[in-house]
Formats: C-alpha cells, sequence, structure tokens
C-alpha cells in the first residue's frame, strides 16, 4: 500500500488550477490551427487567428484565457492500492483549490445557494469525480468549467429505435439552439448509454480526451465524423459570425444500457477548453 500525503494532493490542484487557466493544451492549439487553414469565410478565418492568438498572449504572459476562470471540475482516477494520510482528501482538494484560484488571481465564480446567490469567495466547492483504478497512481485533472458552455448542455431520454441518427439529430438540434452563447468554435462531449446521471458524466468526460482523437471502437468514430460534419453544416461559425468552423471536434462516449433506453447527454465546451493533469 502506497501512502499519500493530502497535502501532496492539495499543492497539485493549487498548480493545475493556474495551469489550465493560463495555458490551453497542445491539441486545442493544434486544431485551432488547422481549422484556420481550413475556414472558408474570411470573417471566420480572422475569429480564429485571434483566438489562438489571445491564446498564445494568455501564455506567454501567464494570465487567464478567458475572465470566466469557470466551475473547478476535478477528475480523479486513484489507484485501489493508495492510502491518502495526513487528513481529509475533499478537503484538501477544496484548499488546493482555494489556493489556486487565489494565488492565479482567477475569477471566484462559485454560489453557496443555487437560489440566494451568495459567492462563497474562493471559487470553492469543486465539482470532483473519483474513479478507483488499478495501481498505486493518483491521476488529478482539473478541467475548469466556464457558466456560458455548461448552460448550452442537455439530457434526452432516446428510444433504442432512435439509433445513431437519433443521437446525431439530438446532439444537432442542441448546437443549434446553442447559437453562439457557448462561444464557438466549441468541442461537442457526448455520452450515451446507462442510466441518465452516468450519461451525463460521460458526456462531460470526453471533453478531456485529446481534441478530434477518434474513440476507437469505428462505429462510434464513424458517428463522430458524421455528427462534427452536420453540426459544421449549421453555419454558426466561430464566435456566431458564419462559417464552416462551429465545432473543433465531436467526442462520444459510450456504455453498456438498458434494453429499453437510449439516454443521451450533450456537454458543451467553448474554444477554450482548459485542462490540465498531472500524476502522483
Amino acid at each position: 500500500m502506497r501512502e499519500i500525503d493530502v497535502e501532496q494532493v492539495k499543492d497539485t490542484v493549487s498548480d493545475l488550477c493556474v495551469r489550465a487557466n493560463y495555458h490551453l493544451p497542445d491539441d486545442v492549439m493544434d486544431v485551432l490551427k488547422r481549422a484556420t487553414e481550413e475556414e472558408e469565410s474570411p470573417v471566420g478565418r480572422e475569429v480564429l487567428e485571434l483566438i489562438i492568438e489571445n491564446a498564445e498572449t494568455a501564455s506567454a504572459e501567464e494570465m487567464p484565457i478567458c475572465q470566466d476562470t469557470g466551475s473547478a471540475v476535478i477528475f480523479l482516477d486513484v489507484g485501489q492500492d493508495v492510502r491518502f494520510v495526513g487528513g481529509d482528501l475533499e478537503e484538501a482538494i477544496n484548499r488546493g483549490v482555494a489556493e489556486g484560484y487565489e494565488a492565479g488571481y482567477l475569477r471566484k465564480s462559485m454560489t453557496v445557494d443555487p437560489f440566494q446567490r451568495d459567492n462563497t469567495g474562493d471559487n470553492t466547492p469543486a465539482i470532483i469525480h473519483t474513479q478507483i483504478v488499478p495501481g498505486d497512481q493518483v491521476r488529478i485533472v482539473v478541467a475548469p468549467k466556464g457558466g456560458g458552455s455548461e448552460n448550452m448542455s442537455a439530457a434526452r431520454g432516446l428510444t433504442p429505435a432512435d439509433g445513431p441518427e437519433g443521437v446525431k439529430d439530438f446532439v444537432v438540434d442542441t448546437v443549434s439552439r446553442a447559437g453562439s452563447n457557448p462561444c464557438p468554435p466549441i468541442i461537442v462531449g457526448v455520452g450515451v448509454g446507462s442510466t441518465l446521471e452516468k450519461a451525463v458524466l460521460l458526456a462531460k468526460k470526453a471533453l478531456i480526451r485529446p481534441a478530434r482523437k477518434p474513440h476507437p471502437e469505428e462505429h462510434i468514430a464513424e458517428l463522430e465524423r458524421d455528427t462534427l460534419a452536420a453540426v459544421n453544416d449549421l453555419g454558426i461559425g466561430p464566435q456566431g459570425l458564419g462559417g464552416r468552423t462551429t465545432a473543433l471536434a465531436v467526442h462520444i462516449e459510450p456504455h453498456s444500457s438498458h434494453i429499453a433506453s437510449l439516454l443521451a447527454a450533450v456537454n458543451i465546451q467553448c474554444h477554450a477548453a482548459r485542462h490540465a493533469e498531472a500524476t502522483l
């Protein structure tokens, strides 16, 4: 059994909060640059160039990519041979978020209550998703999630007869309704199958897959390609100003399903598809 002090987790989370908000991942930068070359609209191309310039400036100057520095979404893959010592793990993660958002001069966006709207003042509590995996390591992914894109997410109970075309139509309809609100070009995470809460979680996790890395199952990868093409045929374009680049990628994560169900969820990420990770 390997022991990991929760203070190490706290320090790592703090660092990742800052890194994720300052530095856009290489895979996202790569697809943005590729989209610039492929975009047919002069206005759309100019917007993409400005987005890239903004991300490069943020990285060089070590400042937030976007003023909305997001909810602190944390994915933990915890090895089953790990034992945490030195305190409470969740409390340590929240201290890490609070320290990171203070040290990085990141906007605090979390409320104590969803109706009374008092700000917590330190961007906690974090949204923590934990999975037990083999081994004695801990993988931590911090994926700040802005409110504008999160608000455009959706879930729907389809029928098995709707099949892949039904899922594609649902995704396209969701993106169409979102329009320019999630700051396109977007990345679209899609969870399919299982139960409602699992489909929504799969959609969120799909957003941290390297951009345009296809699903290993060819029939899923084909659905991703077809759905991306249909989304880009909408013509919404970068920042809603028209063009072929409404989405940079569509990532679909399937799961086994009840024989009577075909649950689907869509989680949209803006062009600032921020995430950073570390392994302890």
